[in-house]
């Protein structure tokens, strides 16, 4: 009992790698970070140092008290390339100047950084956390791309002390596309803070419909633009619709949007902050094809923004007891369908499920618990190899008798 209080009160030197300082991967890890250094432990972070801007300066800066282990990087490729092994290189250099108690790897990138020295270091080092934030098991089973990230997966595996899986989603694709059954496994939820509830109300020119997201495809907004059309045929005018975001795709979708005839009634406003593009529409369109647990999907349920949104990945486990509200995703008629449902439903009868997705959002995916939780599995995998050692002790002692 009395090592217990003593792990819990432990002061950390925790180290988050990172490949991209994008979207909400970022997101988490800034809010990991910040809570983490609020609670009195020595924090850093290690990620692509070509990705250096205003964005990150600012994310940083909140960061309240600072990051004690530095903000450091190497140039990182989202693909496999020559160079990682330049910037794996400076990693492990890092970690043996820094001496962290945690390594937290995020994403396909950060988890082979944080797990691929371990394999060496089975029994020393620091604890190896992974969360995937989707990652490579985004890519579509028996693919080669997607064998190749699953057997290096199985491999990393073996150097991971505790898996922090951000859905019972992904939870579930790595069972069945690894199958490993080593380390500690947790579920743990995304959160968004309190200051998130605060409803967002649309402007007076608000478009009918928004999308707030990466411009790619497997967010599924060719989908959303065939339904715009749809609409468009239906109702005799086609309705307005915001992209916000940016991406590779941007190009491929304004060509769409000419090629439907709906590109006057299509705007991309590039980046902006979450609660500023949430002014731009009355409804919220997520027509994604492939999630792991969103924050914009948190995020717009915590604002009372009005919501469409399919049925994939972590999606249903935010939505929980309204998970019937949710459709497929790949089907523009069926997306049409439910849009004009809800754009043409009473602003009372859209308010009240916003209102009540939002209570649910409150009460199951708050940033204190997140942060309770990836504690919780750092101290648990502590622990489990505190326990190993004197196992091993034992069993060194007794064949000497």
């Amino acid at each position: 009992m009395e090592g217990e209080r003593d792990l819990a009160s432990r002061r950390l030197r925790i180290l988050h790698v990172f490949r991209a300082p994008l979207g909400g991967l970022f997101r988490h890890v800034i809010d990991l970070a910040n809570a983490q250094v609020d609670r009195g432990h020595e924090v850093g972070l290690f990620f692509d140092s070509h990705a250096r801007g205003d964005n990150v300066a600012r994310a940083l800066a909140t960061i309240k008290g600072g990051l004690a282990l530095g903000v450091q990087g190497a140039p990182i490729r989202r693909d496999p390339h020559i160079l990682d092994v330049a910037a794996m290189a400076g990693f492990v250099r890092l970690v043996a100047r820094v001496k962290p108690d945690i390594v937290h790897g995020h994403g396909s990138k950060g988890g082979l950084f944080a797990r691929l020295p371990g394999l060496a270091l089975r029994r020393s080092g620091p604890i190896r956390a992974y969360t995937p934030h989707g990652g490579s098991f985004n890519y579509r089973p028996g693919t080669m791309t997607h064998r190749g990230y699953m057997a290096a997966e199985s491999l990393l595996s073996l150097a991971t002390d505790v898996f922090l899986f951000e859905s019972a989603y992904i939870a579930g694709r790595f069972d069945a596309s690894v199958g490993v059954r080593t380390g500690l496994r947790r579920i743990v939820a995304n959160g968004i803070g309190a200051a998130e509830f605060e409803p967002a109300q649309p402007n007076s020119d608000a478009a009918d419909f928004l999308y707030v997201g990466e411009l790619r495809a497997a967010k599924g907004i060719d989908t959303l633009l065939d339904a715009v059309a749809i609409a468009g045929r239906t109702l005799g005018s086609t309705p307005r619709a915001v992209l916000v975001g940016s991406g590779p795709d941007k190009e491929l979708l304004l060509a769409q949007a000419r090629r439907l005839g709906i590109a006057r009634q299509i705007a991309f406003s590039g980046p902006l902050p979450v609660r500023e593009a949430f002014r731009l529409g009355r409804i919220m369109v997520v027509p994604s094809r492939a999630e792991s647990m969103p924050y914009v999907v948190l995020e717009a349920a915590g604002a009372r923004v009005p919501m469409i949104a399919t049925n994939v990945g972590g999606i249903p486990e935010i939505f929980g007891p309204y998970r019937d509200w949710l459709g497929p995703s790949g089907d523009a008629d069926e997306l049409c369908r439910r849009m004009l449902t809800k754009l043409l439903e009473p602003a009372e009868a859209r308010d009240a499920q916003a209102a009540a997705l939002a209570k649910h959002v409150a009460a199951n995916f708050s940033i204190d618990a997140m942060v309770n939780a990836v504690m919780a599995g750092y101290r648990d995998a502590i622990a489990a190899r505190s326990a190993r050692y004197a196992d091993a002790r034992v069993l060194g002692a007794e064949s000497k008798i």
